[in-house]
This record gives C-alpha cells, sequence and structure tokens, in this order.
C-alpha cells in the first residue's frame, strides 16, 4: 500500500540525513581527484588510474619545498570519527623507519644519525626506557627482525648493503652487527627497505636510483642491450644507475641475491601482504614533468616484473626525456595497483593484520606520504589507506586518514615517514620535519 504523502516525504528526509554522512566517503575520481592540501580530511576518497594520465591538469614543473616550523600552537591532526592521535616522542634527529619486537618495543632508524633506536611504552602511550640499540651504521632505513615470531637478529638496510644484528629482547643488541654484504652503491636516492616473505626463506631488499630519470645514458651498454638485460633484468638503465631502480630477493643470509623487479624509480617502503604474500613497494616517481604526472603508486611487485623507469610511467607513457628510446619495452610496462597524486612521496607501507581497528581496517594498508617539493598546490603530508577488498585484491581507491600537518601555502609542521602496527593493533607513525613518533587508536 503506498504511502501518504506527507509520510513518503518524511521517509526521503530521514533517508536523505542517513546519507549525509555517507556523501563525506564518495570517491574522487578523474578531474575530480586532483588537488591540493586544501583538500585533505579524513574519509577523502580518491581513485585515479592510468586513464587519468589524459584528465590530469598540465602545468610546468615548479620548485615549491616545504618550509617545516614547530607545531603551532592550537595545531592538532586529524582523524577519522571513533580514533584518536596523540603524539608520543619528540626529539629524534631523523626518525625514519619503524619496526615493533614481539615483546613491544618499537625500533626507529634514527638514519641521518646512522643509529638504530629502541623504545619501550607502558600501556602503548607511556615512554618508560630508550636505549641505542645499534649505532655507526651508514643511514641505516628499512628494519625487519627475523624470524619474525621469536627473533634472533635485527636486520637494517643501510644504504651501501645490509647488516643484522643478534637480538636477545633487550633495548641494545647483543653483539655487534655482522655485514651480510655491502657493495650497494650511494647517493642519489639513498634509502633501502626490506621485507622478508611469509615463510621468511625470502629477503626483499630495494635500491632506489641514483638520478630522475637517468639523464644522459648512452645508446646501448656494455654488451649490448640484450646482454645487460639478462644479467641485470628487463628494462634496467646502465652507466651511474646500473644494479638501481630495483628490488632484490635473496636467502636471509644475503645470499644468492638476484633481481625480482625493475624499472621501480625509488622503492622507499616495502611490505610483504599477508593475504596473498605478495611483496608491496610504495614508490616516488620521477619529477620534471609538471604539477600532476607522473602519479606516485603503491604497487604489488612480482617476480620478473618491470614498471617503466627511466623509459616508461604507469603503463606505456614514454618519458619525454628518452622518447623512442626503447620501443621495445613499451607493452611490458605493469601499470601499478594504487596511484596516488604527483609529488606525493611515499615513504612507507605497512598492512594492517590485527583487529583492534575493526573488521572494516582489516587487510587494508597504510602508507605514510611524506609531501610535495615540486607541486603547487603542495600535497601529501598525511597518512592515507589503502581499500583493499575481501579477496586481497587492490580496489585502486585511497583515503585520507591522518591529515593536518600543512599550515598554509608554505609551511608545515610534519612530514610522515615511517609506520608500524604495535602487538596491540595500533598505528604508529614518525615524522621527520620535528623529530616525532605518534600513536593511532580506535576508541
Amino acid at each position: 500500500m503506498p504511502f501518504p504523502p506527507s509520510v513518503a516525504a518524511l521517509i526521503l528526509a530521514v533517508l536523505a540525513a542517513v546519507a549525509a554522512p555517507v556523501a563525506a566517503q564518495q570517491t574522487r575520481s578523474g578531474a575530480g581527484a586532483f588537488g591540493g592540501w586544501r583538500d585533505d580530511a579524513p574519509g577523502v576518497r580518491r581513485l585515479i588510474t592510468a586513464d587519468d594520465i589524459g584528465a590530469a591538469p598540465r602545468s610546468g614543473s615548479v620548485s615549491n619545498g616545504s618550509r617545516v616550523v614547530p607545531q603551532p600552537a592550537g595545531a592538532a591532526l586529524k582523524v577519522p570519527d571513533g580514533f584518536a592521535v596523540e603524539k608520543l616522542v619528540t626529539g629524534i634527529a631523523s626518525p625514519r623507519a619503524l619496526a615493533f619486537a614481539p615483546n613491544g618495543d618499537l625500533i626507529v632508524s634514527d638514519s641521518h644519525a646512522g643509529r638504530v633506536l629502541a623504545l619501550r611504552f607502558e600501556g602503548g602511550r607511556k615512554l618508560t626506557a630508550s636505549a641505542v640499540f645499534a649505532e655507526g651504521l651508514n643511514q641505516p632505513y628499512g628494519l625487519a627482525f627475523y624470524p619474525e615470531a621469536d627473533p634472533d637478529w635485527l636486520y637494517v638496510a643501510t644504504t651501501n648493503g645490509l647488516v643484522r644484528l643478534p637480538y636477545a629482547g633487550e633495548l641494545t643488541a647483543a653483539g655487534p652487527a655482522e655485514i651480510l654484504f655491502d657493495d650497494i652503491p650511494g647517493g642519489g636516492h639513498w634509502t633501502r627497505s626490506i621485507a622478508f616473505s611469509p615463510e621468511g626463506e625470502t629477503l626483499f631488499y630495494s635500491v632506489g636510483s641514483q638520478t630522475n630519470v637517468a639523464e644522459g645514458l648512452g645508446a646501448s651498454p656494455p654488451g649490448g642491450i640484450a646482454g645487460w638485460e639478462a644479467l641485470t633484468g628487463l628494462g634496467a638503465a646502465w652507466g651511474d644507475e646500473a644494479g638501481r631502480a630495483l628490488v632484490y630477493a635473496m636467502n636471509s643470509d644475503g645470499s644468492n641475491r638476484r633481481v625480482w623487479a625493475t624499472g621501480l624509480r625509488n622503492c622507499s617502503g616495502m611490505d610483504v601482504q599477508r593475504a596473498t604474500g605478495a611483496v608491496w613497494c610504495a614508490v616516488n616517481e620521477r619529477d620534471g614533468l609538471g604539477n600532476d604526472i607522473p602519479f606516485d603508486y603503491a604497487t604489488s611487485v612480482q617476480d620478473g616484473g618491470f614498471f617503466g623507469w627511466p623509459w616508461y610511467s604507469i603503463g606505456a607513457n614514454a618519458d619525454p626525456r628518452h622518447s623512442g628510446a626503447r620501443p621495445d619495452l613499451a607493452d611490458r610496462v605493469r601499470v601499478p595497483d594504487v596511484l596516488f597524486q604527483s609529488h606525493s612521496a611515499p615513504l612507507n607501507i605497512r598492512f594492517y593484520t590485527a583487529d583492534a581497528f575493526g573488521s572494516d581496517y582489516r587487510g587494508d594498508a597504510f602508507v605514510a606520504l611524506h609531501g610535495s617539493w615540486n607541486r603547487d598546490p603542495r600535497t601529501g603530508y598525511k597518512i592515507v589507506r589503502l581499500l583493499i577488498d575481501e579477496s586481497g585484491a587492490p580496489t585502486g581507491v585511497y583515503e585520507d586518514f591522518v591529515t593536518g600537518f600543512v599550515i598554509d601555502d608554505r609551511s608545515v609542521w610534519g612530514r610522515p615517514v615511517g609506520i608500524a602496527v604495535s602487538p596491540d593493533g595500533a598505528l604508529y607513525f614518525s615524522e621527520d620535519g620535528n623529530g616525532t613518533i605518534w600513536r593511532v587508536t580506535r576508541q
């Protein structure tokens, strides 16, 4: 039986009111996905696809570095309704990657100080003890415990190699560092990220490029392209870029090193998705092509995968600085899984496998966006959530999770870097603008 008009109008009004909060979660796509820091807020979702390269606004490249200032009085971070964020630690020189030990201690790579720190909290919030776990390291960055559940070692990726430190559950290493290798080229993109496969048999190790886009390469590498790629992987550059812009796979002791994937300008963060066993990279793409191209990204990285750098980006989009150089590669470039606004500068990724945030978050991933230096208006400076479906497949959508570090068009008070999930399911992240560590919980 139909409702009287007045009742029908009331029902429609109620439904509209109920639907109103959902509108904030509508996904921005196409040209609507582009913008700047003023468009950021927890719950804002974006879906950028490879086809959106044509929709991206065209502009010249700019230099728009941020001025980092202390946290202003009254400035606060924003998180989704039902969550809380609090600052736990200050005064670290350059907190970068984070990793939790099984006992709850938080390990921090203090990269520019050449050391690794260990922090102990009471109730997850109150810092009760801290120590230098190891020092004298060459720009330490990526961290991983091995074996994961009951570790004997803390692995630390340095800019020129990999060391492991004996671990016995204390705040300092149980012995001197063992150098597994130290022959990785330094300079350029210096961060080295690491991750173990779920069974622990394979260690992945990333190396970023030396330059922006391998300008100045000769016509062909020593021995010709076919011979070079047989040794170094599909699409690998040469000269100063030899052994760079790639991910290695190796045994847990650093032996049997081989190229796993290529064409990744700077895989500055890695994690393994437990639901699928896939290794993922958070990647900074190239500069100099404008505000909105090419897109930064996070992606699963398969054995033999090629992601285009320096010849192509986001599929068969030729870089004009190498136009016509490698037409044989155009149809062999893998399109990444989740595309971010250009120059967001993703630095770390962590899959959320705990229960504390609820089933709607379990299986999703979080990415730290360090923030743009060559985009106007600036973008990044936030933590975003990647939406993953129940099968473990990425939807391509990412959602603002922690925002608020940008003050205005010139100044910011934080630049997110590291992400880790504590044993109790809280999300911790570092920012290296003011040297702080933060904790996010669901209330």
